[in-house]
C-alpha cells in the first residue's frame, strides 16, 4: 500500500474536507518563523549544512507547541504543567534558537521578535517561557563545525572520480573556480531520526561501461549542454526554476500547503518538524554517497568521455553545462535527496498524492516564477529531470538521489512525532 491509512498520515478527517470545500489562506506562527529563520540561516551558515539548522529550529518549534497542544510526541522536549498560547512559544522557541545559533544576528532577531510580540497580543505571554525552556535544551543538540577542520576534500583525477572544476562567466550560482568540496564532514553529521548516515547509503552508481551509463551520459550531454542544446524552452525555463537554493525553496512551499489546508498550529508545526527532519537527514544521507563513490559530474565525465572505456560515449572537451557545477561529487543528487525527502514527507501527511499546492523560484533567470502541481509526484518528478536540463546530474544520480530522500521520509514519519494514542506506553 502506498499511503499509511491512519492517524499519522490522514492527521484529522477535516483535513481532507479542506481539500473540497475551497481552503481559504491562512498564516499562523509556525510559518511566520520559518520565513524568518530560512532568512537567518541563509545568511548564517548557507549552503547545503544550513538545512540541519532549519531542521533543529523546527523540531524546537514542534515541541514548544506540543507542550501545550499534548497531541503528538516531542522530538527531545517533554514540559509537563505548560500554558500559554502557542503563537507566544512558536516565536519564543525560534527566535533563541536563532539568537544561540547566530549571536551576529541577534540585534536584528531581537527587533523582528519583540515586534512580533506586540503586533500580535503576546508580550507577557506564559507560553513565551514555554518557548525558551525547549530552546535551552535543544540547542545543546546543534550540528556544529569541526574545530579546526578538515583538510579541504579535493576528490581525485582517475577517470570516473570527481574533481573540482572551473567556473564560466555564465549563469550564477558559480562557486569560485577550482573550489574543494563544501562541506564534506557533513556525510558524518549525526543524523535526527536515522541511526547513521550510512542507513540508506546508495547502491554503486553504473559501471562506466554499462549501457545505462552511456545512455545516461548521451542524455546530460544533449540535453544539458549551455549551448547547442536539444532543449525546448520550456525544459530550459524549469531548469532554471530549480536551479535555486533548495531549502529555501522547499520551506516556502511548504508555508504555502500549510498556509492553504491547515487550522492547527500543531499540525503546521509537526509537519515542519518532520520535513525538515527528513530533509537534512536526507542531505546527510547524500553526503555519505558523494564522499563514499566520489563520482565525476557530467561536465568532467563529457570533457574526458574519450577515455571512459565506453565505446558509446563520444568525449567533448569544449562542453559545458548550462549552469555552474556545485562544488560536490554527482552521486547522489543532493537536490533531489531533499526533494524526495520533502514530498514523500508531504504524501504521509495528507495521506494522498492529489493535492494541488504551488512552487515558486527566486531564481533570475527563470521566465515563470511560479508553477501549480496537483500532485506531489509531479513536482518531483519536474526536479529529476531538472538537474539532468541544467546539465549537472546524470539521470541515475537524480533517481537515486529521490530514491534515498523518499526513504528517509518514511522512516523519519513512521518513527517520530507520532500521535500520542498510538503509543505503546
Amino acid at each position: 500500500m502506498l499511503f499509511r491509512k491512519n492517524k499519522i498520515t490522514l492527521i484529522a478527517c477535516g483535513i481532507l474536507g479542506i481539500f473540497g470545500a475551497g481552503a481559504l489562506a491562512h498564516a499562523d506562527a509556525v510559518t511566520d518563523w520559518n520565513a524568518i529563520t530560512l532568512d537567518a540561516v541563509t545568511a548564517g551558515r548557507p549552503g547545503p549544512i544550513g538545512m540541519v539548522d532549519v531542521a533543529l529550529v523546527q523540531a524546537a518549534v514542534h515541541d514548544a507547541v506540543q507542550a501545550l497542544d499534548r497531541r503528538y510526541e516531542p522530538y527531545h522536549v517533554e514540559i509537563r504543567g505548560a500554558r500559554g498560547r502557542r503563537s507566544a512559544a512558536v516565536a519564543a522557541a525560534a527566535h533563541d534558537m536563532l539568537v544561540g545559533m547566530f549571536e551576529n544576528q541577534s540585534m536584528n532577531l531581537d527587533t523582528l521578535y519583540f515586534n512580533y510580540l506586540a503586533n500580535y497580543g503576546l508580550t507577557g505571554d506564559p507560553g513565551i517561557l514555554v518557548g525558551q525552556k525547549v530552546a535551552a535544551r535543544m540547542l545543546p543538540l546543534r550540528r556544529v563545525n569541526p574545530d579546526p577542520l578538515p583538510p579541504p576534500f579535493v576528490g581525485g583525477t582517475e577517470i570516473g572520480v570527481w574533481r573540482p572544476t572551473n567556473s564560466f562567466l555564465g549563469s550564477p550560482p558559480a562557486p569560485p573556480p577550482f573550489s574543494p568540496m563544501v562541506t564534506p564532514w557533513m556525510a558524518e553529521l549525526d543524523p535526527f531520526t536515522l541511526t547513521s548516515p550510512t542507513r540508506f547509503r546508495a547502491p554503486p552508481p553504473p559501471s562506466l561501461t554499462s549501457a545505462r551509463y552511456a545512455r545516461d551520459y548521451n542524455e546530460v550531454k544533449a540535453l544539458g549542454a549551455l549551448t547547442g542544446s536539444a532543449r525546448t524552452p520550456e525544459q530550459t525555463d524549469i531548469a532554471y526554476f530549480y536551479s535555486e537554493n533548495f531549502p529555501a525553496q522547499w520551506n516556502r512551499t511548504l508555508r504555502g500547503i500549510a498556509n492553504r489546508y491547515l487550522r492547527k498550529t500543531g499540525d503546521s508545526a509537526r509537519l515542519f518538524a518532520l520535513a525538515n527532519m527528513a530533509g537534512a537527514d536526507a542531505l546527510i544521507t547524500s553526503w555519505d554517497s558523494k564522499t563514499h563513490y566520489v563520482f565525476w559530474r557530467p561536465l568532467t565525465a563529457i570533457q574526458e568521455g574519450d577515455h571512459d572505456g565506453n565505446p558509446h560515449t563520444a568525449g567533448d572537451p569544449a562542453w559545458q553545462p548550462l549552469i555552474n557545477n556545485p562544488n560536490y561529487p554527482d552521486y547522489t543528487s543532493g537536490a533531489n535527496c531533499l526533494t524526495g525527502a520533502m514530498t514523500r514527507t508531504l504524501q504521509l501527511f495528507f495521506g494522498m498524492d492529489k493535492v494541488t499546492f504551488e512552487a515558486t523560484t527566486n531564481a533570475p533567470l527563470a521566465v515563470k516564477k511560479t508553477r501549480t502541481y496537483h500532485r506531489f509526484s509531479e513536482a518531483m518528478q519536474d526536479v529529476v529531470d531538472a538537474r539532468i536540463w541544467l546539465g549537472i546530474h546524470f539521470r541515475f544520480t537524480d533517481l537515486e538521489g529521490r530514491t534515498q530522500g523518499q526513504r528517509v521520509a518514511e522512516w523519519t514519519s513512521n518513527h517520530f512525532l507520532l500521535p500520542l494514542e498510538d503509543r505503546d506506553d
